[in-house]
């Protein structure tokens, strides 16, 4: 099964890196016809091998180099690929939303654009959006975290380049702090990789599970810590959340992807694979998981009444919710509750078809207005009614209106939760809590933006962008289908 499976590991990640490099030496039009088409085939053969082998799993072992394997006396792997029903989910994400994103794009990226008219950049903007597609395949088959970590900083690099895309002071800014703060996270991941490496002997997952016991203790919290400050810096979780909003200067294409599948997701996956392949983990790992995530959440939540800005308000909203996801791997490490597990996995997936759709919602409202700000637009539901439908049904998700995506996420979160006595009474309530908040507060910035005599931006918006709609009309889709497609995925995940 490997054998047949190497090619299109190697097809997946060379895909979308040909044609980044062709967008450099191409012009206007074949520019956009090179991007959509390379992203559309590294969609259809990433989608491919999650039905061939997301549920059965496929695990492909490169060896190393010799060097490693004298220092520890044994073989080392270095390098390799991985597919089970964990990497199914982030690849479907990377994949789906790397076409999307790159369809919408040839739209967006132009001229026609009030907000930010484009009239060059266009081939280095396509290039750095191919590579980050490339970047998060490698990183989410990864084998090991050796081969992670590599893919990891290669994701950084990308998102510092695109958020500086416009090469205004405020969007270099932007780009420097994210590239700042998270590589800062992948130093403290690359010293945990390394004492792992020199007391298991291993760059493997499972390496944490052969450390020996005499060591366990003192090493095995370094190493949880460290891999954890990393996991925290990508996600944008405190203390290192302020970078995310900061980001908020890019092309809102790219912020699409960069919350909903690259970038802050490699963070939550980076714990979610910890989780599956770190054994039993003792109590203390949940419960400071689970604490970090309520900080954020909170401090997230508290911050959307300040924002007149509506990307920088989705922004907040991403932080919240990858909060739910971590909060879903606590819950599972302290009360092996496979409910939250699998309801941290579903909501990766839900939170990224909704926020998807939020964003590119966002992106075509300054596409035709020219603002984002909620205090110039009213009215625009008359004017755009797709672009109304889909932040509805964005908001909807992700603040877990059934039968929406997140619904069934956050179903299966409060159920492991209420399995666990008053403290997990306790995080049901705050989950509810912070539902209602959202819902609330995005209801009245939807009502405010939507409905209501049109402003005089509303009024100036006219015309529609096909490749707009579709992505649009796609992701509505989407955040209804989510669960039927990656629920038995993360049933799966578990079942060793």
């Amino acid at each position: 099964m490997s054998e047949q499976a190497l090619p299109w590991f190697l097809l997946l990640i060379l895909l979308p890196l040909v044609g980044a490099f062709i967008c450099i030496g191409t012009k206007e039009r074949t520019t956009d016809y090179v991007a959509s088409l390379f992203s559309g085939l590294t969609a259809l053969v990433g989608l491919w091998m999650v039905g061939r082998w997301g549920f059965s799993g496929v695990r492909i072992h490169l060896g190393g180099l010799p060097q490693f394997g004298r220092f520890v006396g044994k073989e080392v792997s270095m390098f390799g690929f991985l597919l089970d029903p964990l990497s199914a989910i982030m690849l479907m994400i990377v994949v789906g939303l790397g076409f999307l994103v790159t369809v919408y794009s040839v739209a967006y990226i132009s001229a026609g654009n009030k907000e930010h008219p484009v009239t060059n950049g266009r081939e280095r903007y396509f290039f750095w959006m191919l590579v980050f597609i490339a970047s998060m395949v490698g990183l989410v088959t990864s084998s090991n975290f050796l081969q992670l970590f590599v893919f990891w900083e290669l994701t950084t690099i990308c998102s510092w380049a695109l958020i500086g895309f416009y090469e205004t002071d405020r969007a270099l800014w932007g780009g420097y702090k994210a590239l700042l703060m998270t590589h800062g996270g992948g130093l403290a991941l690359m010293v945990a990789i390394i004492a792992l490496y020199l007391n298991a002997g291993s760059f493997d997952f499972e390496a944490l599970k052969a450390i020996s016991p005499e060591v366990r203790g003192a090493l095995f919290a370094l190493i949880f810590v460290f891999i954890m400050v990393g996991s925290w810096a990508k996600a944008a979780q405190f203390p290192f959340h302020t970078w995310l909003p900061e980001a908020m200067e890019a092309p809102t294409p790219v912020s699409a992807y960069l919350h909903a599948a690259a970038m802050v997701k490699a963070g939550v996956y980076l714990a979610a694979r910890l989780i599956l392949e770190g054994g039993a983990l003792p109590y203390w790992v949940g419960l400071l998981t689970t604490v970090m995530a309520l900080v954020t959440m909170f401090f997230a939540v508290s911050a959307f009444f300040f924002q007149d800005d509506l990307k920088r308000l989705l922004a907040l909203s991403t932080i919240a919710h990858l909060s739910y996801i971590l909060l879903g791997c606590g819950i599972y490490i302290m009360f092996k509750s496979p409910e939250a597990y699998q309801g941290a996995l579903l909501h990766i997936a839900a939170h990224a078809a909704g926020k998807g759709l939020l964003f590119l919602t966002v992106g075509a409202l300054t596409y035709f207005s020219g603002t984002r700000r909620i205090s110039e637009l009213s009215g625009v539901a008359t004017k755009q009614p797709l672009i109304a439908l889909s932040f509805f049904v964005g908001v909807f998700t992700v603040t877990g209106v059934p039968p929406l995506a997140a619904f069934w996420s956050k179903l299966f979160l409060v159920i492991g939760a209420l399995q666990n006595g008053p403290f997990g009474y306790f995080l049901v309530f705050a989950m509810l809590l912070e539902s209602l908040i959202a819902f609330g507060w995005f209801l009245h910035v939807g009502h405010r933006v939507f409905f209501g005599t049109p402003s005089p931006r509303a009024e100036a918006i006219e015309g529609s962008r096909r490749s707009i709609d579709l992505s649009l009309s796609v992701l509505i889709a989407a955040c209804i289908l989510m669960p039927l497609v990656v629920l038995p995925l993360a049933s799966a995940a578990l079942v060793k």
